[in-house]
């Protein structure tokens, strides 16, 4: 079959995706990808498609290609990490101008200070919510975005944004009474 496929034939390309999927969408769940399962297994027979031209005839083909899923798995918790590195670096910078971007408007001191220690509370409240629960807050209440908005903005159902809304105010709510208590 790898024959047929390394003379261009893409019905047995087709006819080997059909047989090792499985097995391929199974090593990348069991090895992490979760959900992600099935775009690593299809990144992984894309990439043994390109490299076909390297792989050794007398070899197994399976072992080489599930090689291949577990590289991309790997990939993926890499890129992963990068990602939640560079958001938490981009919600860093961001707190200290939600913190001094609104103050109020020449009142007396008191004033200002409780306005201030209110904001730190509250853009550290937001620094421990999970990601989509920050995104949701920022979103309705920092970028004053209304749900139909926020929901195409995230790319999610309105009712998810309505959902993990009432979820996102209930865990700030929480922290920032830890916050209160402590």
């Amino acid at each position: 079959m790898l024959a047929r496929v390394r003379d261009g034939d893409p019905g047995a390309y087709a006819d080997l995706v059909r047989r090792h999927a499985p097995v391929a969408i199974r090593t990348a769940a069991l090895l992490g990808a979760g959900a992600d399962a099935e775009d690593v297994a299809q990144e992984a027979f894309v990439k043994a498609y390109a490299a076909l031209g390297r792989f050794r005839p007398d070899a197994p083909f399976r072992p080489w290609l599930l090689r291949i899923v577990a590289n991309e798995t790997r990939n993926l918790h890499r890129s992963a990490g990068r990602r939640a590195a560079r958001e938490q670096r981009a919600w860093a910078a961001t707190a200290p101008l939600l913190l001094h971007g609104a103050g109020p408007d020449g009142g007396d001191v008191a004033a200002a200070v409780l306005g201030t220690a209110r904001r730190e509370a509250l853009v550290a409240g937001l620094g421990r919510l999970s990601e989509p629960h920050r995104q949701v807050v920022t979103c309705r209440y920092l970028l004053d975005l209304d749900e139909a908005e926020t929901a195409e903005v995230l790319g999610w159902p309105r009712g998810t944004v309505k959902s993990r809304l009432h979820r996102a105010i209930a865990a700030l709510r929480a922290h920032l009474e830890v916050d209160v208590d402590a």
